[in-house]
């Protein structure tokens, strides 16, 4: 599995989702690095890793996830997940929970089926193989974002997307619909903060209000005014929370 890695400290990895890539997460790379290593795998298809075969189960993602972080020597890390990477994260802490110190949920939720999404994932599956993934990939990297194709990083989104495989992003569908995280929530014992922006098109208010009535003692930060990349739309204030979070002493510190 290809990965980026910069900076020193405590390892934080983040999980990229659907369609997306390591590249995505360059504004976090850049701006936190300089108290954590950081560290951002490409899930197999994706990215630099496109040339790998796709999973088309959630739990097969995190077990790779976890087995790159044993090849590294990462024993224990914070982790965040975005999207479909929010579930994975999730699922990753299912497996080895004496290993995740911090978790953060960022435009997820705990049902793969992703109720009150723009479109059902039936109609995601019938389009990619009709439209083909160029198409499927543009139109919806436009829905994560409140400016829709005019946004300044939508360009570099659907490129992602583009690069993504047929046979891949089918596969990546099928893992989301038959994940379903809801039973595990009450064993998440780590500090979590689950991230919403309040223009997701993807996952409707339902999704983090699950997260955050069922994670006990989670946080929860609503970013205004933007979509589904809210990390992108507004990156100066999403890298505030998460630092603010991952170096809270009262959240559980660093280690």
């Amino acid at each position: 599995m290809a990965y980026l890695r910069r900076g020193q400290g405590h390892p934080l990895v983040l999980v990229h989702g659907y369609l997306g890539g390591a590249a995505m997460w360059q504004g976090q790379i850049d701006a936190l690095c300089d108290g954590f290593d950081v560290i951002v795998p490409e899930l197999p298809g994706y990215g630099g890793s496109h040339g790998e075969q796709a999973l088309d189960t959630i739990t097969g993602y995190a077990g790779q996830v976890l087995a790159l972080l044993d090849d590294l020597g990462i024993s224990r890390f914070h982790l965040l997940g975005h999207s479909m990477g929010g579930m994975i994260v999730q699922q990753m802490t299912a497996m080895a929970p004496d290993r995740v110190t911090k978790l953060i949920c960022y435009g997820t939720g705990p049902q793969g089926v992703l109720p009150n999404r723009f479109e059902t994932i039936d109609q995601s599956r019938a389009r990619l193989q009709t439209q083909g993934v160029g198409a499927t990939a543009r139109r919806i990297a436009a829905t994560w974002f409140t400016s829709e194709e005019n946004a300044p990083g939508f360009e570099d989104c659907a490129a992602l997307g583009e690069n993504v495989s047929v046979e891949s992003a089918l596969a990546g569908l099928n893992a989301m619909e038959t994940w379903d995280g809801r039973a595990a929530l009450a064993t998440i014992k780590q500090p979590t903060l689950v991230i919403w922006g309040d223009k997701d098109r993807s996952y409707g208010w339902q999704q983090p209000e699950a997260l955050w009535t069922g994670i006990a003692g989670s946080n929860l930060a609503v970013m205004p005014g933007c979509g589904h990349n809210a990390h992108l739309e507004k990156p100066r204030l999403f890298n505030t929370i998460i630092r603010d979070f991952v170096t809270d002493e009262a959240q559980g510190g660093t280690t």
